[in-house]
């Protein structure tokens, strides 16, 4: 049975290939609701532990910085 040009197996495929898309999200969203759930039991850390953002502009700054001054005492620029 031809059905807008693709055949009956074809059909089937794509119907298995849905079928195992949906179990996986669902599958993903229980995961994420079970994490949900267990998170109020964890208590949360105290402010005065938690790690300060890494700000990548000023690492990388700094690091400039450092290499250049390690240039200038080893005499590579004259």
């Amino acid at each position: 049975m031809t059905f807008y040009g693709e055949t009956m197996e074809n059909r089937k495929k794509i119907a298995a290939a849905t079928t195992a898309v949906m179990n996986y999200i669902t599958t993903e969203e229980e995961a994420v609701c079970v994490q949900t759930m267990a998170a109020p039991a964890v208590e949360p850390i105290p402010e005065a532990y938690a790690a300060a953002p890494v700000k990548l502009w000023g690492m990388s700054g700094r690091q400039t910085q450092m290499q250049i001054r390690n240039m200038m005492q080893m005499k590579t620029f004259k």
